[in-house]
């Protein structure tokens, strides 16, 4: 699946922005059910998607990009998006982290995929360095995962997680 500079550009910036955009969303939901330290969580994983998305835009400034419509997007939803398993209310912030790393991880396999088959130079060099970002972030991860304290039972053991029995 190789691409242009500018299609690659503009799927950069649509998947960090869909990254944005779904952990807004799992933080207000998340604040609404008063898990607050899951809310600022994901808030500060929105953040860290904005500067991300911000610092492609500065690298596409000298590109007019394509607007793509949804059907153009070579995926059928962003590597960094993650999938339902981030919506639980009762998401713990060890799992909340790994549900992050998770989408971190996906998209440094994104953009090494890009980087292994681009045909350009500055394309190579863009998706390995966009790459090189996400390991990092899924390193610092990492290490906040190991901070943390794991769940005190697993998603098998949650009454919530199984079908009701009539």
């Amino acid at each position: 699946m190789s691409y242009t500079l500018t299609e690659f550009l503009a799927h950069a910036v649509a998947m960090e922005q869909e990254a944005a955009d779904r952990y807004l969303e799992l933080a207000d939901m998340m604040e609404a059910h008063r898990n607050d330290a899951v809310a600022e969580l994901f808030r500060q994983m929105n953040r860290f998607s904005i500067m991300h998305r911000d610092s492609i835009l500065e690298h596409a400034k000298p590109h007019a990009l394509p607007r793509l419509n949804a059907w153009e997007y070579r995926w059928r939803s962003p590597p960094e998006v993650g999938g339902e398993e981030g919506f639980d209310y009762l998401l713990e912030p060890y799992n909340a982290l790994r549900y992050a790393r998770q989408n971190e991880v996906r998209a440094m396999k994104y953009y090494r995929s890009v980087a292994a088959e681009a045909q350009d130079e500055e394309l190579r060099r863009m998706a390995g360095e966009f790459a090189a970002e996400e390991r990092e972030h899924a390193q610092s991860l990492d290490e906040w995962i190991a901070r943390t304290p794991r769940p005190s039972m697993t998603w098998d053991e949650d009454p919530e997680s199984h079908e009701p029995i009539d």
